[in-house]
């Protein structure tokens, strides 16, 4: 079997699709998450504490010379990062949970044992006829 028909194989799997799928849902995810944080919460937040923009803290270790930009430690932008991150996580854990909740549900619901086949009948009446042979003396 040649590398490509192997690999065409791999590729048709149904579980590989669908992780396709999840990473390009969890990469537009990640875009929103990111939006929402940079564009609607942490505004807010930068004005209740007095009028900050976290993404433009910073500390500059070594300033601009002439054509090499400046060395800058961009903890704001770290910051909205770790927010994206904690919402993102936080979505991940409740999709998770609802998930399991169902596949508990489905587990717990009892299942009616199997009716027996007229053959199993006959099989556990010989069984027992048997049994009441070997016990007489």
């Amino acid at each position: 079997m040649g590398v490509l028909s192997e690999f065409k194989a791999f590729a048709v799997k149904g579980n590989v699709v669908d992780m396709a799928v999840g990473i390009i849902i969890g990469a537009a995810f990640g875009k929103i998450v990111s939006s929402f944080v940079g564009d609607v919460v942490m505004p807010p937040i930068g004005l209740l504490i007095g009028g900050v923009d976290f993404s433009a803290l910073a500390v500059t270790l070594k300033a601009a010379d002439g054509n090499v930009p400046a060395v800058v430690l961009a903890y704001g932008k770290f910051i909205q990062t770790c927010i994206d991150f904690i919402i993102v996580a936080f979505a991940i854990f409740m999709g998770v949970k609802a998930i399991n909740r169902l596949k508990r549900e489905e587990a717990v619901a009892p299942s009616l044992p199997p009716v027996p086949t007229r053959e199993e009948e006959l099989l556990g009446e010989i069984r027992d006829l048997l049994k009441a042979q070997n016990n007489r003396p």
